[in-house]
């Protein structure tokens, strides 16, 4: 026999629509931008070497931290 009583809903997780995704990460890169510029140039000027990581992938490491965090809260 059947337990009629126990209708549990599995929850599933909840993926983000791509292009609201990608609006936030364009949004939060390009703000991040110029912070990263100074941060290079004050990393180049300190260190006096090229090898530092350039304004560009700053930026878009940061904005692959922030935004998954915008949509997991």
């Amino acid at each position: 026999m059947t337990d009629q009583t126990s209708d549990v809903q599995v929850a599933r997780a909840h993926r983000p629509p791509k292009a609201e995704f990608a609006v936030y990460f364009t949004i939060i890169f390009l703000a991040a931008l110029p912070l990263a510029l100074i941060a290079t140039l004050l990393s180049v000027l300190r260190n006096g070497d090229l090898k530092t990581k350039g304004p560009i992938a700053r930026a878009w490491s940061q904005a692959r931290i922030i935004t998954p965090m915008i949509f997991s809260a």
